[in-house]
């Protein structure tokens, strides 16, 4: 049996992960980037990154394809980057060939300075 920590360091090995002032900076270039927000609802509330769009974790899944093309450059963010980095993995196992975790999640985004909305 495994812990969450064991899943998550095995999924952070797998993915990419893309730090918040890479974002940034990759947004300012003009870059496409579609960032998702999988936090929980009343997290997302509270504040989130201006560029992001919500999709729960919990309907991540059903609801991706959707909303995001299999070949777009997506970005997943939580709290932390433990949950973004597991649904990483999802997404990856789903076909989606350019998606990353944001590495330190929404806590890093606020702290580089990143655009917040409320």
């Amino acid at each position: 049996m495994k812990t969450a920590q064991q899943l998550i360091a095995e999924a952070k090995a797998q993915i990419t992960e893309i730090t918040a002032r890479e974002v940034q900076d990759a947004l300012a270039r003009g870059e496409s980037i579609t960032l998702i927000d999988i936090r929980e609802q009343n997290e997302w509330a509270m504040g989130h990154a201006a560029p992001a769009e919500y999709i729960g974790r919990g309907v991540l899944e059903s609801q991706i394809e959707a909303k995001v093309p299999r070949d777009a450059r997506v970005v997943l963010m939580c709290a932390s980057g433990n949950r973004s980095a597991l649904a990483a993995l999802t997404l990856r196992d789903m076909g989606y060939q350019n998606v990353a975790s944001l590495a330190g999640g929404y806590r890093d985004w606020v702290a580089s300075g990143g655009a917040v909305a409320e």
